[in-house]
């Protein structure tokens, strides 16, 4: 699209938010509901379009993709009409007689842009909240999942008229004509580099955003922790799409005690889940281009791989890798992995571990493996970071019950279920004065006994 053929569609869908059609719930539940018809209609061709561009197979696919979307679909779709309501408040006595409401109202034509590493779901999950709230949307996909941005543009074309959803392909061109234009909301989900473009050309408009970026998310071991049921969910939670998961954990940071049990029952993980030839297996995925492949392999130092480490340049696969004894200044630790590639790296005492990850960026998610509660407790008050589990890795944002969102460095706002919906939503604060009567302690001139009301009334 030219910048015109942007300036036009969005002046399309300014037009036709301002006439109020979305202001009706039923007219959201209808979209929803159209929507979730088409996703379970395209299911297959969805599997189909996400295992080109990632290689992904089909129950991946669902587990990570289609099925959080339809949860998110289905969740909203029970709660919207509470959602969408006014809410009374307490309206203070200096006011009587007044009822005091919010209401929810949509912030009008919405920009969603979303990236490759999970191209229908970060695509469709912020739009089912835009929707929900009343707003019109433009969706910008990744120009790097061509097959499924593609399958995107055919299913909203199916779906929706331009004026209230469109999707605009292309790549830096388009993303940069977008940002020119003025929106009324601004969700981004991406790297930090680009979050920080996004941000700055909003600042122009004074657009609010939802950054959703990402950053070096530490995996902590305690000594305390069950050594095996964490090597296996911690493999589950790496090498889930080769890596490339904006929460997966990007490197392990343990009880100096505990590592070699650790590594050795991350070796055993590795070959139970993914097999003697990781590459061979058609369940394995693939990095998104030859760009990110030729990263993660300049990431790879093969002095300190202890597992894996071999790659197919062809089908652009690396297998499960992991690097013993890293340290804070190695290549591999300079920036975020978003690869099949684990570094361990040690400490002595978990307030070592605490101040070390201090020093860094804040991250998008934590993790930390422990029997010990008041040691999890310390470490999730002690550290800021945007979400996490205990125990566990990645499963924390898949709940419509809880928002997922960055901290600091990793992003700002979050999504999902009702903080999805409050997203895409301004709350309008409300005084509906009643003319029956009509104090006159405010007005001038100002009397000795209304300045004792006032006290009474304001303390």
């Amino acid at each position: 699209m030219t910048q015109a053929e942007i300036k036009e569609l969005i002046q399309k869908q300014r037009t036709f938010f301002h006439s109020g059609a979305t202001l009706d719930v039923e007219y959201r539940i209808h979209a929803l509901q159209k929507l979730k018809a088409c996703i379970l209609k395209y299911e297959n061709e969805i599997n189909i379009a996400i295992r080109a561009d990632l290689g992904k197979c089909a129950f991946e696919s669902y587990m990570c993709e289609t099925g959080l979307v339809l949860s998110e679909l289905t969740y909203m779709l029970k709660h919207i009409q509470k959602f969408a309501k006014e809410h009374t408040v307490r309206t203070p006595l200096a006011q009587f007689h007044s009822r005091s409401y919010q209401k929810p109202s949509p912030y009008g034509v919405t920009l969603i842009m979303s990236p490759w590493n999970y191209p229908f779901m970060l695509t469709i999950e912020p739009l089912i909240d835009s929707l929900a709230a009343g707003n019109t949307a433009i969706l910008k996909p990744s120009a790097y999942s061509a097959h499924t941005t593609a399958l995107i543009s055919r299913m909203i074309k199916e779906c929706f008229d331009e004026k209230y959803v469109a999707v605009v392909t292309g790549g830096r061109e388009e993303n940069t004509c977008l940002l020119h234009e003025h929106f009324d909301y601004i969700f981004f989900t991406g790297s930090q580099t680009v979050g920080k473009e996004v941000m700055r050309c909003a600042s122009a408009h004074l657009t609010p955003v939802t950054l959703e970026l990402g950053g070096k998310s530490p995996c902590i071991v305690h000594k305390t922790a069950n050594i095996k049921l964490a090597a296996k969910r911690i493999v589950f939670g790496k090498f889930l799409n080769c890596g490339q998961t904006c929460v997966a954990p990007d490197y392990i940071y343990c009880d100096r005690t505990v590592k070699d049990k650790l590594v050795k029952e991350l070796k055993k993980q590795i070959q139970k889940q993914y097999g003697k030839q990781p590459l061979t297996r058609k369940d394995y995925g693939k990095i998104i281009n030859t760009k990110h492949f030729n990263r993660l392999l300049g990431l790879i130092d093969s002095n300190k791989v202890v597992c894996g480490g071999s790659s197919d340049r062809n089908t652009l696969q690396i297998e499960p890798t992991v690097m013993d004894n890293v340290t804070f200044g190695d290549a591999v630790m300079q920036e975020e992995i978003f690869g099949p590639v684990l570094p361990v790296l040690t400490y002595d005492s978990i307030n070592e571990a605490v101040n070390n990850i201090h020093a860094m960026s804040h991250p998008l998610a934590l993790y930390i493996f422990t029997e010990d509660k008041h040691v999890a407790k310390d470490v999730i008050a002690r550290i800021g970071f945007g979400g996490g589990c205990i125990n566990d890795t990645l499963i924390h944002l898949a709940t419509s019950e809880m928002p997922f969102g960055g901290f600091g460095e990793s992003g700002m706002g979050g999504y999902h279920g009702k903080t999805g919906f409050d997203t895409f939503t301004h709350y309008k604060s409300i005084v509906d004065k009643k003319t029956w009567l009509d104090l006159p302690i405010r007005y001038q001139p100002y009397k000795k006994i209304n300045n004792k009301l006032l006290h009474m009334f304001l303390k």
